[in-house]
């Protein structure tokens, strides 16, 4: 609800919210220049000795206004002729023109009414509206996608657009909304929707009837600085009967204009301090420096807008289109999705359509919009959750656990989860059956036992499908063909070989980077912007599923590089052995910002073995900023697989790496790489206390016995993995 809320209006009023924020950011600077440019009262200097001065240089003075950003203005009325100039307060002479600036009267114009009067003002008001229902909808999906509130400023993740987008929307959405709401209120006010609630002072019951007392000795004058002057009126010439009317910050008073005593006075009321205010927090005038920052923000609509399309059309292409949704309302199964990169959705599209074949009315959302109250006809809820990461939560499941828990009673309807991941990673499924656990704990019945997916297998897909067709008594039979992934050719530039002596073949495999569309980069999409700990699928001849390889560079280094070992009976691997210079694979980006280095400038501890070196060697060459970092890498023995023996020690030299050690498991002495690390747990430790980040990248065996010789040197610091873990401070890359 709150993503389809932000979503069409924004979408809609795309162009109407583009030339208000736009029109808005340029005349907010002209409060600024006017504070600049006109000459300001001197200091100390009273309403009376301005109007005495004013008055010398102008017969037949009329009336003295002093704007919120300083400057004077004045009108009279001499031989029959009315004139009008900006004043200089120290002088009393014309200073300039008392015309507004054409261009400023231009934008303002098209600001508050697109120059079609009354109607133009309801549409901008409108667009006012369009704004702070983006704002508030936009804030609320900015909590979701953190985590919460507490996590308003925390790490993205994603295409450039995505993080841009959400970027200027954590900055902008204070302003936006005080935007929105004062052009709002003024609107209301334009059209007497408000009551008036202005203050007047009472008709005097008599004055002087004298004229031509001396202004400069007015005592209500003299009294009243001019930096809080707002009018002073003068009589009409002759009539002695008519008094000066003054308004200030404070309020408005009659004076007598034969004894210059004040007769009548009212404050100025609550109301009016609200809606000048609100008119100052909305034009900037008397708040020159807060204008502009509202402007700056207001700048931000147009870029924000943009990327929110960008952001739509990719959702669009990247998701199946779900036509077998019915509105939520009506939802006899509600199927709910997480997914990370996509393809669980596919999964989804396919169990809609045989349940919608079936005779079942379908609802398909993500699991972070997952609300009981919204599926008052549901009979059972099926969620297809994938793994991300080592059992992390899936983009579009956040906040599903939460919202679990802050339920007073499960939903009535049955549930069936269905985890989707891969076997060969020890967190298979473990977001899936987190799931489950929490689901049980709150005692929502269940329809069947939690089943998994693995590798994106139809076979085992269908196997769940009849089981769910048994259970709710139809027939049915899930035929999903896996969407092939948006793949890019790439083109073997050049290879290294190592291992034939151990009889393991192994090869450092460097392709052409692909060139980047502009579109590719916003949606991150292909292969615009990728690190090292990335990862690249390799869609290999014969096979509709890809393999994944952990990159071991980045888009600045101007190619793709991938390390690659031989495995008995692999297809892939032994298509990529295969393959010489001049060969083309094809393939695609994913990425994996769980196992990037970060931006900090605190200690890397690198630790890997065999292949698992490709990342690391990728962020080393990265270090450009010569943050420290101490390699443990794992070799079969030195003469045959020493990945990337030579570049290490460029790097050494260049300050990338500060340290290296090596483990070489063949030979007299056998040795791994979590024998290095408690060789060497003096330095290690020191560098934990530092702050240090670890990162581990290798087999399953290397990644338990890096594991268990961390525990040991963690210990004496009363810190375990999993404390380093939860603060995002060790994270692995295992396979």
């Amino acid at each position: 609800m709150i993503r389809a809320l932000h979503r069409w209006p924004g979408l809609l009023a795309l162009v109407l919210v583009t030339v208000l924020a736009l029109s808005g950011a340029a005349l907010s600077v002209f409060p600024m220049a006017e504070r600049l440019t006109s000459p300001q009262a001197v200091a100390g200097q009273s309403v009376a000795d301005l109007a005495a001065r004013v008055a010398a240089t102008h017969p037949g003075l009329e009336e003295i206004r002093r704007s919120p950003s300083g400057t004077i203005t004045a009108w009279w009325f001499q031989g029959g002729t009315p004139g009008s100039a900006v004043i200089d307060p120290a002088t009393g002479a014309d200073a300039g023109s008392a015309d507004p600036n054409g261009a400023e009267r231009w934008l303002t114009n098209l600001h508050r009414s697109l120059f079609l009067g009354d109607a133009g003002r309801l549409v901008m008001a409108a667009g006012a509206g369009a704004i702070l229902v983006l704002t508030l909808s936009g804030a609320a999906l900015v909590a979701r996608r953190s985590g919460g509130w507490r996590r308003w400023f925390a790490r993205l993740r994603g295409p450039l657009a995505g993080r841009l987008h959400v970027e200027l929307a954590r900055i902008a959405v204070p302003g936006l909304a005080l935007s929105g709401a004062t052009a709002l209120w003024m609107t209301a006010s334009t059209f007497d929707l408000l009551p008036d609630g202005t203050g007047r002072p009472a008709d005097p019951a008599a004055v002087s009837g004298q004229m031509a007392f001396p202004v400069d000795q007015m005592g209500a004058l003299r009294d009243v600085p001019v930096s809080s002057l707002r009018k002073l009126s003068f009589p009409y010439a002759g009539d002695a009967q008519d008094v000066f009317t003054l308004s200030t910050d404070a309020g408005t008073g009659l004076i007598d204009q034969g004894t210059g005593a004040l007769v009548s006075w009212a404050d100025l009321t609550a109301w009016q301090q609200v809606s000048e205010t609100i008119y100052m927090l909305h034009t900037g005038q008397g708040a020159a420096a807060l204008g502009l920052i509202l402007g700056l923000i207001a700048l931000s609509v147009p870029v924000m807008g943009t990327t929110g399309a960008v952001i739509w059309i990719a959702g669009r292409r990247g998701r199946p289109r779900l036509r077998d949704s019915v509105p939520a309302g009506r939802a006899e199964t509600v199927i709910l999705v997480g997914s990370e990169g996509g393809s669980t959705w596919g999964f989804a599209a396919t169990l809609g359509r045989a349940l919608r074949d079936a005779g079942q009315a379908v609802h398909i959302a993500p699991m972070s919009a997952f609300d009981p109250a919204r599926h008052p006809r549901a009979e059972r809820y099926l969620i297809l959750a994938a793994t991300w990461g080592e059992g992390d939560v899936p983009a579009s499941a956040r906040g599903f656990l939460d919202r679990l828990a802050r339920l007073p009673k499960p939903p009535t309807a049955p549930l069936a989860v269905l985890g989707f991941g891969d076997r060969s990673f020890p967190a298979f499924c473990a977001f899936a059956a987190e799931v489950e656990a929490a689901t049980r704990a709150s005692g929502w019945a269940t329809l069947l036992p939690m089943d998994t997916v693995d590798r994106q297998s139809p076979q085992d897909f269908a196997r769940w499908g009849r089981a769910l067709g048994q259970a709710i008594g139809i027939t049915l039979e899930l035929d999903h063909q896996p969407a092939r992934p948006e793949a890019h050719g790439l083109t073997l530039i050049s290879r290294r070989d190592f291992g034939e002596a151990v009889q393991a073949p192994t090869a450092i495999l460097r392709f052409a980077l692909p060139k980047a569309t502009l579109w590719s980069r916003l949606t991150g999409r292909g292969f615009a912007r990728f690190q090292a700990g990335d990862l690249l699928g390799i869609l290999p001849e014969g096979s509709a599923l890809p393999r994944f390889y952990s990159l071991a560079s980045g888009s600045r280094d101007g190619f793709v590089e991938i390390v690659v070992k031989k495995h008995p009976g692999g297809l892939c691997s032994g298509q990529l052995l295969a393959l010489e210079p001049g060969g083309t694979v094809q393939a695609f980006l994913r990425r994996n910002p769980g196992f990037h280095a970060g931006r900090g400038r605190v200690p890397l501890i690198l630790i890997g073995a065999g292949t698992g070196i490709g990342p690391l060697a990728g962020i080393i060459r990265a270090n450009v900023r010569h943050r420290p970092v101490h390699l443990f890498f794992g070799m079969r023995h030195p003469d045959s697989d020493f990945l990337y023996g030579d570049d290490l020690t460029a790097w050494q030299t260049a300050g990338k790496l500060t340290r290296l050690s090596t483990a070489v498991s063949r030979g007299a002495q056998p040795h791994h790489v979590q024998d290095a690390l408690r060789a060497e747990a003096a330095q290690v430790a020191k560098a934990i206390r530092q702050g240090a980040k670890i990162m581990v990248c290798g087999g399953r065996d290397m990644g338990r016995g890096v594991a268990r010789a961390l525990e040991d040197i963690l210990a004496p610091m009363g810190l375990t993995p999993a404390m380093l873990k939860a603060g995002e401070r060790y994270v692995e890359d295992i396979y």
